[in-house]
């Protein structure tokens, strides 16, 4: 492969912002409403006029797309998440792809500098022993659901838990973890707006919302040797990591900061993995289909707590 070409489908906020980044690269962008697109249908474009494709539409119509261009044997970016009903599922979409052609569901809040940095520390054993986790994902953009197709599924799960679902493998290793549902509910939507779930042991705590007035990000992860802390995303404003080490028998402990400047360089080293990945022929099944089942089972949780 050498310069892609892409064909962004769907040009809402996501979609605009990934063309926009593309700038020349952008072949065409497709939808059926938005304002500014360049075509209305995917098959107003010429096949060979682009190499990859975006999909950046409404979760209900993700696999359509996916499927239809993987078996073109055209390289997919999908936005997050891509929800299957089964294992069989998702493994017949991989069956569809010609040409070694491979999806990459897109997660950027790992390509965080801070989120980076976070992770080499957990690798070099920073915190010791692990012992416990917590996350926390809230923005206050609850009204800007009403009417929309956000209103159905999993809502908030689907949107903001799956970044901590996702977290949770790439931080933490979790490959087939099983998580609790404590807490499931609408707040000011007719859909699910806050949760609040943990893994089987209860040792990680994932709280999502954007019934949260300011837009908050966390992750505190707690050891024997001492403690890091996240606070904040570049999106909004910058981010903050503190590794406190502790002190024996107990005490003050030390503690270093880091800073990470406001701006989001998440997008452009997200598109070089999905290159990457399109190159070697890695695609993301594995954790797609891992969230797809936490996400599952959670809603599954809580249909049993609000039944009769």
């Amino acid at each position: 492969m050498g310069v892609l070409r892409y064909l962004v489908v769907g040009l809402g906020n996501i979609g605009t912002r990934r063309a926009r980044l593309l700038g020349t690269r952008c072949a065409a962008t497709v939808d059926p409403m938005a304002p500014g697109t360049t075509v209305r249908a995917v098959d107003e474009v010429d096949p060979h006029a682009y190499d990859a494709v975006i999909v950046a539409t409404p979760n209900p119509t993700k696999l359509d797309y996916v499927g239809r261009f993987l078996a073109e044997g055209k390289p997919v970016l999908v936005e997050k998440p891509l929800l299957f009903s089964s294992r069989d599922q998702a493994e017949a979409l991989a069956a569809r792809a010609r040409r070694g052609a491979v999806w990459y569901t897109s997660y950027n809040h790992r390509f965080e500098p801070a989120i980076v940095r976070l992770k080499q520390l957990l690798d070099a054993g920073a915190v010791g022993k692990l012992d416990r986790v917590r996350m926390l994902y809230g923005n206050g953009t609850v009204r800007e659901w009403l009417g929309t197709w956000r209103e159905s599924g999993g809502g908030v799960l689907e949107d903001l838990g799956c970044h901590l679902l996702d977290l949770c493998g790439y931080l933490l290793g979790h490959e087939r973890e099983r998580y609790a549902l404590l807490d499931l509910r609408p707040v000011e939507s007719s859909t699910f707006d806050y949760g609040l779930f943990a893994s089987a042991d209860r040792r990680v705590i994932l709280e999502v919302g954007n019934v949260f007035w300011k837009n908050t990000f966390r992750v505190e992860v707690f050891g024997s040797a001492g403690s890091l802390h996240l606070d904040g995303l570049g999106k909004w404003g910058g981010a903050t990591l503190l590794r406190r080490t502790r002190v024996l028998p107990s005490g003050v402990p030390e503690e270093q900061r880091e800073e990470q400047p406001a701006g989001d360089v998440t997008w452009e080293a997200d598109l070089d993995e999905f290159e990457r990945r399109a190159r070697a022929g890695e695609g993301s099944l594995e954790n797609d289909w891992r969230i797809a089942e936490a996400i599952h089972s959670l809603l599954a949780q809580a249909s049993v707590k609000s039944g009769p």
